[in-house]
């Protein structure tokens, strides 16, 4: 029997039958009905299915979304009340892994051996038990730790239209979180293609953090309860090593958008009317149900990176904005960046983060970050002055700054160590300290007389970390 049956050593809770299926969609009728949310399976031959129930339609049916294809179902079949919500195996195992949606191996590798499992749907910890943020969680990546600090137990947000470079970015974190901090990371890839899926656990194992890291997958294929519920499955994850292990846990999430669309195609399938721009009625509850789970405690921290796709390439889409009200700092990676050759593509300007004051970062680093700003921003107003006119004809304090600008510019780009496979260039981390005293000296002109190009894709200028 499949690892999802092995949940419950009790029998099952009730028996229904399948009434109607339109394609994930299945009507079941009950005697007993079964609470929202819970868990349903049937088999046929060797093949198991699950359900979730979303709907009562009336006194003795249900409607709940099938959870694997739905070729195979037919009218009549039995359908058995699993007694809870869809659970998960934990383990201290688990680290190394590559699980999909239930908890069951995707790397060849024998199931997970566990006497535990956790309900992916879960009540937020009560507040009492909540811990504040509680300073910077240093990435070792320049513009980041400068421009928009993540914050330790906190929210982030990597937003950027397709091929920007957000994956990058992300396995990057996971890196740094392995390297500097010690800690473990959770991969959530919602609606991942199979290529990328693959390709991610194959760098991951060659850049030497797969052993600290789990990977749960639900992929663009399946179903869209599937892919609606594989956050929560990452979350649940994250949360037990947060409780078992204490330390840094990073949760990251591979597209929180689709986890969106998602549960927009799941409420068109109910037949729920759309809202704002097509999406679900209920876009800001479920963005908050998960939200809200990803807290820290005395027992640990969670600190969580979210990629989210920004269709065409507009803030003000409804699924941003829902998402982006739940985040301590918003990274923007912009085409524009790209298209200049600067790596990683984050606006200075627009990326920001709730925790950039004065007393929370400390006077140097607040300084520091104002006065990079300051300069990109004039140097940005300039740009096309000088493409009209040239350089020369602005005054020389605006030459100067312009010129300071093109080397912070070029200094905020870094290599990394999951591309130097592929790109040839070592990687580079950079302590917080060291990026302050490198800008500090781009601002007062210690570096006036470097060539840019020698500012470009490097670590710290003091020589090679």
């Amino acid at each position: 029997m499949d690892a999802e049956m092995a949940q419950t050593d009790s029998p099952p809770q009730s028996t229904g039958t399948i009434a109607e299926v339109q394609g994930p969609v299945v009507d079941i009728h009950f005697e007993v009905l079964p609470p929202l949310h819970q868990a349903l399976y049937t088999t046929v031959g060797k093949e198991t299915y699950l359900f979730e129930v979303f709907q009562h339609l009336s006194q003795n049916t249900i409607r709940a979304i099938t959870l694997h294809p739905s070729a195979g179902l037919r009218r009549g079949l039995p359908v058995y009340d699993m007694g809870s919500p869809l659970r998960v195996p934990v383990t201290p195992n688990i680290l190394g892994r590559l699980l999909n949606v239930f908890g069951q191996p995707l790397d060849g590798l024998p199931p997970l051996e566990a006497k535990e499992f956790r309900n992916i749907l879960a009540p937020p910890i009560p507040i009492h038990q909540v811990t504040g943020t509680s300073g910077i969680l240093e990435t070792g990546i320049k513009v980041v730790d400068l421009l928009c600090p993540f914050i330790r137990g906190g929210k982030t947000g990597l937003f950027g239209g397709a091929g920007v470079g957000k994956t990058v970015l992300i396995m990057e974190f996971m890196h740094a979180i392995v390297a500097l901090h010690h800690g473990v990371s959770v991969f959530s890839g919602v609606g991942e293609r199979i290529r990328e899926g693959h390709e991610l656990w194959h760098e991951m194992m060659d850049a030497g953090v797969m052993k600290r890291s789990v990977l749960v997958f639900g992929q663009m294929d399946e179903s869209p309860g599937v892919r609606f519920r594989v956050g929560m499955t990452g979350l649940t994850y994250a949360e037990y090593l947060r409780d078992t292990q204490g330390g840094e846990v990073l949760l990251l999430m591979d597209n929180a958008f689709r986890f969106v669309q998602a549960g927009s195609e799941v409420s068109g399938l109910l037949g729920r009317m759309p809202a704002t721009m097509g999406y679900q009625s209920t876009l800001l509850t479920e963005v908050a149900e998960m939200q809200e789970r990803i807290v820290s405690t005395p027992k640990g921290s969670i600190t969580a990176v979210q990629a989210i796709y920004v269709p065409a390439d507009d803030m003000t889409d409804p699924a941003v904005v829902a998402l982006m009200s739940h985040l301590d700092t918003q990274v923007i990676l912009s085409r524009d960046q790209a298209g200049k050759g600067i790596y990683p593509a984050i606006d200075p300007l627009l990326s920001t983060s709730r925790m950039m004051d004065r007393h929370f970062l400390g006077d140097l680093h607040y300084r520091t970050a104002e006065a990079v700003r300051a300069h990109l921003a004039r140097y940005q107003e300039l740009e096309d002055i000088i493409t009209m006119l040239g350089v020369e004809e602005l005054s020389p304090e605006d030459r100067k700054v312009v010129m300071r600008a093109r080397r912070l510019q070029r200094y905020l780009t870094q290599p990394f160590h999951v591309t130097a496979v592929h790109s040839g260039i070592k990687g580079a981390s950079v302590p917080l300290a060291e990026t302050l005293a490198d800008c500090q000296g781009f601002i007062t002109g210690q570096f006036d007389d470097v060539p840019e190009d020698a500012c470009y894709m490097r670590g710290a200028m003091r020589g090679e970390r």
